[in-house]
């Protein structure tokens, strides 16, 4: 259910996958999002198991209303009046950023030192708009250093995969190079996640893991392209709380 991904003392990190809930087909079983159609109910059910298997305490996680952008907000707590962005900051321990996907690529990044964390919704028009350049630069704001951030790049759809009109991909690659790509098939492609790679090296983010898995080659995640009408798994972010003396 979580793959856990190191990002340095004292952060927790990790992306879901879709077994472990309690939500029916088309949305089995750990599907996180709530604007997909499933039941509330059984969204909630999963958050709450997400939680506990991640040691946050219930109802200390943000969840974004993503619409494609690049812009970024700073958050201190769950609840707060938070406009439609894809990316989120926070130098508040023991609060989760979540970030929901199905194909496109979810961005963590901590920098332990400076206690700030931030987490990014990267597909491709937010990946041609520089979300995640945007959030690097706010984590900067918070005190953080580019040297010292670790990222992750989550699960999202590969480059030999992801078809786009040749058009497309040609506007994408105009700022983002990188991302360039061609499928399998010998078609225009872009390859997300190879891009962003690229925007952190360009802001002087060199620790990058890339978990390699693609959402369409992977049953275990959902995917969008794939298969339509599905749930959405997540990343997490968060500083752990600092032990009571």
């Amino acid at each position: 259910m979580i793959t856990s991904v190191a990002l340095g003392d004292g952060v927790g990190a990790a992306f879901t996958g879709r077994a472990g809930g309690v939500s029916a087909a088309p949305y089995e079983q750990l599907n996180l999002g709530g604007a997909v159609g499933d039941d509330a109910a059984a969204v909630l059910a999963n958050r709450r198991r997400v939680a506990a298997a991640l040691g946050v305490a219930p109802g200390r996680t943000v969840w974004m209303r993503q619409v494609h952008g690049a812009d970024v907000a700073h958050v201190t707590a769950p609840g707060e009046p938070l406009p439609d962005v894809d990316a989120i900051v926070t130098t508040e321990p023991g609060v989760a950023l979540a970030v929901l996907v199905a194909d496109c690529a979810p961005v963590l990044l901590a920098d332990p030192v400076a206690g700030v964390v931030g987490a990014a919704h990267s597909g491709r028009p937010g990946t041609a708009a520089g979300v995640v350049p945007a959030l690097v630069k706010a984590m900067i704001g918070h005190g953080a250093d580019p040297a010292r951030i670790s990222a992750a790049i989550g699960p999202a759809a590969c480059g030999a995969c992801y078809e786009v009109p040749a058009a497309m991909r040609d506007e994408v690659a105009a700022v983002v190079p990188a991302a360039h790509s061609t499928t399998r098939q010998g078609t225009p492609g872009l390859d997300i996640r190879a891009g962003i790679a690229a925007q952190l090296a360009a802001e002087g983010v060199t620790s990058v893991h890339q978990d390699p898995r693609c959402t369409l080659e992977t049953p275990s995640l959902f995917s969008y392209r794939r298969d339509g009408r599905t749930g959405r798994f997540a990343g997490f972010v968060w500083l752990r709380p600092k032990p009571t003396p």
